[in-house]
């Protein structure tokens, strides 16, 4: 096993990485002298990998099943709770189930290494009975009730259901109430057992820590075999969506909406369009653009307006939204500055002000130990670095963020999700 170590002397920072021969990847980001810690141990599994291919034999699950096996890790064969055996150590953990990623981590200042072995064994020990996930459901549908009821959570997956007809990430990470009826015991070992494999898994570290203890504490507990690594069968998609609008009616005070844009991601130079896509964004629709400040002094956009451009699961959305209330000038306003920006292209001092902002932002992001390991799991499944990002980001052109904005904000591919108030007079 080979530890690549790569240090960042402009940025004061040094990355460690290993591929251990069970086919973990190990990031570590030592720094000496700190007294905080952070680790993630995650999978690159998902709510939209339903459907996959094992051995040969394909496997279809109910919507849910991810985000089930987040909920039960923390149970232990002996009784235990993993949560509260680090919580006692002083260490806060957590997890998080995303369309295409399943991260457990914790901070902590102190019983690094304990925290470290209980946080390896407790995901990778699988522990299910049909009495424990059937008692699961029930909180699990509490849950998704809950979000039902939440504005923000239902214009944003209206908006995916216009942007995608059959690709997963149109449905809710937790499933329904009915799918995850459909959930066994055996369904989460199958679907462990399948992608809860070290080949199909990061661990990220920073803090005072050696790279070389950490991946022996991995092998130690995670065996040195590698085993099958699935396939997931996502289906693809290319084409417009059939309707660009939809709106429902909720107990909100004003009109909420969030309109967006999908596009197929690259696979070649993933961190370079990431940066492009969100440093486009902040050109067009930050609080300096003129689109803004326009709409902003008309009364049309207020400060609950935010952007955002996300990659999961082989798709791309980029998306805006916030309250007003008249969403559907905001969206013709929108793609009419889009439009003229593609024609015209940016004002060469903006461009440069932004691209310092953008910076700014990410060296703040430095700072902090989650957000660092957190990129790294996802760097490292693609092949890049957090820390070359301030490099990229340098060498972008306002070139490349017009003819991006000019490929992707199109008028027959960008949908609009509002919520409107129950009773309300908006039409």
């Amino acid at each position: 096993m080979e530890i690549r170590t790569k240090a960042y002397k402009e940025l004061g920072e040094t990355m460690q990485s290993a591929v251990l021969p069970n086919g973990l990847r190990v990031v570590v980001v030592p720094k000496k002298g700190f007294s905080g810690y952070f680790a993630c141990f995650g999978t690159y599994y998902g709510s939209a990998m339903r459907s996959f291919l094992l051995a040969g034999e394909r496997k279809d699950t109910p919507a849910g099943v991810a985000h089930y096996l987040e909920h039960k890790m923390f149970d232990m064969p002996d009784g235990d709770n993993a949560l509260q055996s680090m919580t006692a150590t002083g260490a806060d953990p957590n997890a998080f189930t995303s369309f295409d990623e399943t991260v457990y981590y914790f901070h902590c200042t102190e019983h690094f290494e304990e925290n470290l072995r209980t946080l390896l064994r407790f995901v990778t020990t699988p522990y299910f009975t049909p009495e424990t996930v059937a008692k699961e459901q029930g909180i699990i549908a509490q849950e998704i009730r809950m979000y039902d009821d939440a504005p923000d959570y239902a214009v944003y997956f209206e908006l995916m259901k216009l942007l995608f007809r059959t690709h997963p990430v149109r449905d809710d990470i937790a499933g329904t109430v009915e799918s995850i009826a459909e959930i066994s015991a055996e369904t989460l070992y199958d679907c462990h057992r399948a992608f809860y494999t070290p080949g199909n898994m990061c661990l990220c570290v920073e803090g005072d820590v050696d790279a070389g203890a950490v991946c022996r504490i991995a092998e130690e507990l995670l065996g040195g075999e590698a085993g099958e690594v699935p396939r997931p069968l996502i289906p693809e998609e290319d084409g417009a969506p059939e309707k660009l609008y939809t709106e429902r009616r909720m107990s909100v005070s004003a009109p909420q909406f969030l309109l967006g844009a999908a596009f197929k991601p690259t696979t070649e130079d993933v961190l370079r369009e990431r940066i492009v896509a969100r440093l486009a964004l902040r050109l067009l629709l930050s609080p300096s653009s003129p689109f803004y400040t326009r709409l902003y002094r008309e009364g049309l956009l207020n400060r609950s307006f935010s952007y955002d451009a996300e990659f999961p699961a082989g798709v791309a959305v980029l998306s805006a939204g916030g309250e007003s209330r008249d969403p559907k000038k905001v969206y013709d306003e929108l793609l009419r500055e889009a439009a003229r920006v593609a024609k015209e292209g940016f004002e060469s001092g903006s461009f440069e002000r932004a691209k310092r902002a953008s910076l700014g932002a990410r060296l703040r992001g430095f700072e902090d130990f989650d957000s660092v390991c957190l990129g790294s799991m996802e760097g490292a499944r693609f092949g890049y670095s957090v820390f070359d990002a301030p490099a990229v980001l340098a060498s972008v052109t306002a070139e490349e963020c017009r003819a991006f904005l000019a490929r992707v904000l199109r008028p027959e591919r960008t949908a609009l999700s509002v919520i409107l108030p129950t009773g309300g007079e908006h039409a």
